[in-house]
C-alpha cells in the first residue's frame, strides 16, 4: 500500500543520528540524487496505494475520504524529508537517508489508517511488515531494535488495547479485485527485495575485489621506490634478509652486487636534476630487462642500487654484472644530452657460511670503493 520498496533504497548504513564529517561536494551531490530518486518511488507508491483504496471507495466499502487523506498524509511526510533532504540537513548525519524517521513515518501512516479503516486493515498491517521487513536488510542493530520495539508496541496496543474489528473485505466483485491488487503490489515489492538484495551482494562483492587490488596495489607502491619503480630500500633490505635465510636453509649459493652511477652528481650539476632522473629512469629499465625473474634489484640510496642474485656463483655474478656495465656503457645517452655518457660500477660479494647481511653489504660496499679508486666504469668482487 505505500513504500515499501523505496525504503529499501534508503537505509542507512550506520547509526541513527550520529553527527560525521561533511563529506565532499560529489559525495554530497551523488546522495541528493539518491535522495531524489527515494522519494520520487515513495510518492508512486502512494499513488499505487491510494488506487487501492480509490478502488475500495468505487465499490462503498470505504469513504471517499480515506484514499485522498492517505495520499496526502504520504506526499507530505515524503514532503517534509524531500526539504530536509534539499537544505542538505540530511547531510550532517552519519545516516543521511534519516532511516529511522523514515520508517517510523511511514509505519505510523499505515496503522493510523488500518484505525481509520478497519474493515481492510490487513491491507495495511501487510505493508507495515513489509516496511519493517524491508528497512531491517540495512539498518544497524540498534536501529532494527528501536525500529522492532516502537513497531510492536503499537500493534500489540491495537489489537489488545482497542475493539477494531481489523480485516478484509472480499464480499463483492470490486472488493475482491482491490484485494487481490493490493496483494499483488505487496508480492511485486517483495520480489523487487530480493532483486535488491541480489544487486547488493553483486556490488558488495564487486566492491570487495576493487577493495582487494586497491590494498594490493597500495602495497606494492609503499613497496617500491617512486622514481625508478624499483624496490625501495626497506624492501630490498627484507629480500636481503629473506635470501640470506634461504640460502642458509637450502645450502645453495647467493651474490649480491652494490651498483653506483660513475659521477652522478656531475650529471645533476651539469645536465640539471630533471635529465638526472630520466638518467636514473634508464637505468633501472635497462636492469630490469637484463636479469633473472629470480633476481631482486632495489634502490639502497641516492645512485646506488642493490643487485641480489640467488643461487649464483661470484664468478657468475661477476660475468653478469659485467656483461650488465658494457650495456649501461654502450646506450645512446645522447638523446638526453649531447655528448652524455654514463657508466656504472660494481662491487661484488659472494655470501658466507654464517655471515649476516651487515657483513656482506660491508665486503659488496668495500669492493665498489675499489672499483671507484681504480678509475669506475669496472666491477670488481671480493
Amino acid at each position: 500500500m505505500i513504500s515499501a520498496t523505496s525504503l529499501l533504497q534508503g537505509q542507512g548504513s550506520s547509526g541513527i543520528a550520529a553527527f560525521a564529517d561533511r563529506p565532499p561536494l560529489h559525495v554530497v551531490a551523488r546522495r541528493v540524487l539518491e535522495r531524489r530518486h527515494t522519494l520520487a518511488m515513495q510518492a508512486a507508491s502512494y499513488g499505487l496505494g491510494a488506487t487501492v483504496l480509490l478502488i475500495y471507495a468505487h465499490g462503498g466499502s470505504i469513504p471517499l475520504l480515506v484514499p485522498a487523506a492517505f495520499f496526502l498524509s504520504g506526499v507530505t511526510l515524503i514532503g517534509i524529508f524531500a526539504i530536509l533532504s534539499e537544505t542538505s540537513v540530511n547531510d550532517r548525519f552519519e545516516d543521511h537517508f534519516l532511516t529511522l524517521f523514515q520508517v517510523g513515518g511511514h509505519v505510523a501512516i499505515q496503522l493510523g489508517f488500518l484505525l481509520a479503516a478497519p474493515q481492510i486493515g490487513y491491507a495495511f498491517l501487510n505493508v507495515v511488515f513489509l516496511i519493517f521487513g524491508v528497512a531491517a536488510l540495512r539498518m544497524s542493530p540498534r536501529q532494527a531494535a528501536i525500529a522492532w520495539t516502537v513497531t510492536a508496541v503499537a500493534v500489540v496496543q491495537i489489537f489488545l488495547f482497542t475493539a477494531t474489528p481489523v480485516g478484509m473485505l472480499v464480499a463483492t466483485t470490486t472488493e475482491r479485485i482491490a484485494a487481490g491488487l493490493c496483494f499483488v503490489l505487496t508480492i511485486g515489492q517483495c520480489a523487487f527485495v530480493g532483486l535488491y538484495g541480489d544487486s547488493m551482494r553483486k556490488k558488495l562483492y564487486k566492491r570487495g575485489i576493487e577493495l582487494s587490488e586497491a590494498n594490493q596495489r597500495i602495497e606494492e607502491l609503499a613497496e617500491l621506490d617512486e622514481l625508478t619503480g624499483s624496490f625501495n630500500r626497506r624492501c630490498i633490505m627484507r629480500m636481503l634478509d629473506d635470501e640470506i635465510d634461504r640460502a642458509a636453509r637450502s645450502n645453495t649459493s647467493c651474490a649480491i652486487a652494490l651498483i653506483d652511477l660513475d659521477w652522478f652528481k656531475r650529471v645533476n650539476d651539469v645536465y640539471g636534476h630533471p635529465t638526472g632522473d630520466e638518467v636514473l629512469r634508464t637505468f633501472a629499465i635497462t636492469v630490469f630487462a637484463n636479469i633473472r625473474a629470480a633476481d631482486r634489484f632495489g634502490r639502497y640510496g641516492g645512485e646506488e642500487f642493490l643487485l641480489l642474485l640467488p643461487d649464483t656463483s661470484e664468478d657468475e655474478a661477476v660475468r653478469r654484472l659485467d656483461r650488465l656495465r658494457a650495456i649501461i656503457a654502450e646506450l645512446d645517452w645522447s638523446a638526453f644530452s649531447p655528448g652524455m655518457q654514463v657508466t656504472i660500477s660494481a662491487g661484488v660479494a659472494r655470501l658466507k657460511p654464517e655471515e649476516n647481511p651487515e657483513t656482506l653489504l660491508a665486503r659488496a660496499d668495500s669492493a665498489l670503493y675499489i672499483a671507484k679508486a681504480k678509475g669506475r666504469n669496472r666491477i670488481v668482487s671480493v
